[in-house]
């Protein structure tokens, strides 16, 4: 058993079960999270303690793990005389789990004195708690062979996309690419719904064919029976999908899916849905059954 020391902060619906794995692996665990009460929750569900600051969390870790909720909160649990920054050792690697912008991660690149790696995640809150995360990271190839064991704790790969800033373009990518499927399938159910087709028994022919992906696999039961309690919430996909479009804004790429399907999102938003999962784009389309 491994006895680095590691922080974390942030203790979401995805940096909870993260920080878990984490000790769970044998590593010296010290969390923080704004809800003081969330980490003193968690370290009564694993062993390791709580820290009330980010500066003390990141104090004497090897390694420090963030997982917030968006750039804004990403710098304020970084600088600042109580971020990690002020309290990580020069021997320290900085890891980022947000999902954010490429510019923040580049950002805190520059200014931190220890190596960072930006690394967001795909695999929502289900791959959290059962550790197989897909993890794309941006930074050099040293931090990411000393972190990647680590990582590999709550990841079922993990790979180095390029330098700094890397990690979070290829996550706008795997975003990008969500919201085309989703819309696509939300389509193609409806038709089959309002056609008198068994939805259920066109999923299961369907998804062994060239249709078939993830989303139909583990979302297109669920769409049908109208539950949408899945985790990676619509708020946080707009959050994400308008980091996209910016994006695209700079470097000249074409969305006009992804811009179309943010909107729609918006729509669900106005219905109420900010909290159900992305695969509720569907409601758009049965509402009025």
């Amino acid at each position: 058993m491994s006895k680095q020391q590691v922080a974390f902060i942030g203790l979401g619906v995805m940096g909870y079960p993260m920080a878990g794995h984490l000790a769970k692996a044998g590593y010296q665990t010290r969390v923080y999270n704004r809800t003081a009460a969330k980490a003193e929750q968690w370290c009564q569900d694993y062993q390791g303690d709580f820290a009330e600051t980010p500066r003390e969390a990141a104090e004497g870790a090897d390694f420090i793990f963030m997982c917030v909720g968006n750039d804004d909160d990403l710098r304020s649990v970084v600088y600042g005389d109580d971020g990690v920054l002020a309290g990580c050792k020069e021997s320290s690697i900085l890891v980022d789990h947000t999902t954010a912008s490429a510019n923040v991660a580049r950002e805190i690149g520059d200014k931190s004195p220890v190596p960072f790696l930006d690394a967001p995640v795909s695999g929502g809150q289900a791959g959290a708690e059962n550790g197989v995360l897909t993890v794309m990271i941006g930074g050099d190839q040293a931090s990411f062979d000393a972190a990647r064991p680590v990582i590999m704790s709550y990841a079922r790969a993990a790979e180095l996309m390029g330098s700094v800033g890397a990690g979070q373009l290829t996550k706008m990518v795997n975003q990008i690419c969500i919201a085309g499927l989703v819309q696509g399938l939300s389509e193609g159910l409806n038709f089959a719904q309002r056609a008198g087709l068994d939805g259920h028994k066109v999923v299961d022919v369907i998804s062994k064919g060239a249709a078939g992906s993830w989303q139909m696999e583990n979302r297109g039961n669920t769409m049908l029976d109208d539950e949408f309690e899945f985790g990676f919430a619509v708020d946080w996909m707009r959050k994400d999908l308008a980091i996209c479009l910016e994006e695209a804004e700079r470097n000249g790429a074409a969305l006009p899916v992804t811009r179309i399907v943010n909107d729609f999102y918006g729509e669900v938003q106005a219905m109420g849905g900010g909290r159900w999962d992305t695969s509720s784009l569907i409601r758009r389309l049965t509402r009025d059954d």
